[in-house]
């Protein structure tokens, strides 16, 4: 697979989080730990890394050096050619959603883009944080579309990315921040389907059933 032309998986998770006017995360969701599972998926779909079943546990195995141009999926990749052990895929996903300024490093790189821009916001009128309110609403918008078009409708073929952003999305209960609760509630047949579909592989669908479990129950 090819290394993305536009954005990283990581990346769109942090658009579908965002509320673009007032440029912070939405509460209440897995955020962290469905950037933890973005950036695992965006490393097996480049094949960067594997996952291979080692008794109840899937593990993370190195396959090869060679970075994506992310920088903190390249960070990743570098921590696991140098873990003498071989960790599991949801311990990889728990370290990195603990990394440190991870929202800020997220940002920093779609701002580069031109996607969000960075700005400060008061609490109390004497705190200050930093916020990353939309720059460019086309990239959030083709995000969501994408999605509207794999969950409200039929069709018979969704790109793996695509799925696999469902997946994370949806696990890390990020799809409500963009579309109607009770429709979705509607929809839940179809987005299992394509969540446990065939076209994703049988190696590749048995490490997103593990993201997906690492990243409700951190």
């Amino acid at each position: 697979m090819t290394i993305p032309s536009t954005l990283f998986l990581h990346h769109e998770i942090m658009l579908l989080a965002l509320r673009p006017k007032r440029g912070t995360v939405v509460r209440g969701t897995a955020y962290p730990y469905a950037v933890g599972g973005a950036v695992m998926a965006e490393l097996l779909l480049n094949g960067r890394i594997a996952v291979q079943q080692s008794g109840k546990k899937q593990v993370v195995e190195a396959v090869s050096t060679d970075p994506l141009g992310e920088p903190l999926v390249d960070r990743c990749l570098e921590r696991i050619n140098s873990e003498k052990g071989r960790l599991s895929l949801a311990m990889w996903i728990a370290r990195l959603a603990g990394v440190k300024d991870l929202n800020d490093r997220i940002a920093e790189q779609l701002c580069k883009r031109d996607i969000l821009r960075a700005a400060h916001a008061r609490i109390l009128l004497i705190f200050r944080r930093r916020i990353y309110p939309e720059a460019d609403p086309e990239p959030r918008r083709e995000v969501v579309e994408r999605l509207r078009g794999a969950i409200f409708t039929e069709a018979p073929h969704v790109d793996p990315r695509t799925l696999i952003l469902l997946s994370v999305a949806d696990s890390a209960g990020l799809l409500t921040a963009v579309f109607d609760k009770n429709k979705l509630g509607g929809r839940k047949a179809r987005i299992e389907q394509l969540v446990d579909g065939e076209i994703l592989g049988k190696a590749v669908r048995a490490a997103v059933k593990t993201m997906r479990t690492a990243i409700v129950a951190p």
